[in-house]
């Protein structure tokens, strides 16, 4: 796919592949020149970074209610989870008409809104997982030493939660950047996202092979560079609570 970018037309289209050929900038050149690919990338940074915040914070708070005090017991639980088994297909159409009749089609609003209401279970789940590896005496010792319940949740569970919610962030930020389906069916112009803007290098005239290897290049790097940059904190959130006991 890299080396697709940077070729020809007449080196991508070749019965052999080429590998050794002359490099060139054109297929980036037309992403920023003749398409809308930069409003894109805002767009999906928007929509990612702003769902990603919403579904870290609300899923932690949900999560220390389950973990802690077991509110609405297994059951609750249960059927938290039990919304994130649904296939997307299944519920898109639903999304569609609530989002329609709202207003929302075609706005980043409508699109953080589906992407919070879609990783939020994931991210309970995941959380409540990491919760349950905290001890509670190091809780109840912070509320022996005068801590209010806040203090507590800022000072001793947040720090001690801190490689849950790195990994946290990125999944749900991953699966927020890659989405596809919710974002070609809710958007249009506007507010459309870098994997349906890579799609529309698929014309009447034909595949743009060249301008589509380059979006796709420049889609998936923003994504490794933050995998890679978070990479000690996957393996530590990973790992959390692998030996305890």
């Amino acid at each position: 796919m890299i080396c697709t970018s940077f070729k020809q037309p007449l080196d991508i289209l070749t019965p052999r592949p080429k590998i050794v050929f002359s490099p060139t900038l054109e297929n980036y050149s037309y992403l920023q020149e003749k398409s809308h690919f930069g409003k894109y990338i805002l767009n999906s940074l928007v929509v990612s970074v702003s769902s990603t915040a919403i579904v870290c914070a609300l899923g932690f708070l949900a999560a220390y209610s389950l973990a802690r005090y077991n509110v609405g017991g297994g059951q609750l639980a249960f059927f938290i989870l039990s919304t994130r088994m649904f296939p997307p297909i299944a519920v898109v159409i639903p999304y569609f008409l609530i989002f329609r009749s709202l207003g929302l089609i075609d706005t980043r609003l409508g699109l953080i809104i589906c992407y919070t209401m879609f990783n939020l279970p994931f991210a309970i789940w995941l959380l409540m997982t990491f919760i349950k590896d905290i001890p509670v005496g190091l809780e109840d010792a912070a509320r022996i030493d005068g801590y209010t319940p806040f203090q507590v949740l800022l000072k001793v569970v947040v720090p001690l939660l801190a490689p849950g919610l790195a990994v946290t962030a990125i999944f749900c930020l991953l699966f927020s950047w890659n989405e596809f389906l919710f974002a070609f069916l809710l958007t249009r112009s506007m507010a459309t996202t870098v994997t349906v803007g890579v799609a529309g290098f698929w014309t009447q005239r034909g595949i743009l092979w060249g301008p589509m290897c380059a979006a796709a290049t420049v889609t998936v790097t923003p994504m490794l560079v933050f995998t890679l940059f978070l990479q000690r904190y996957i393996v530590r959130g990973l790992t959390f609570g692998a030996v305890k006991g």
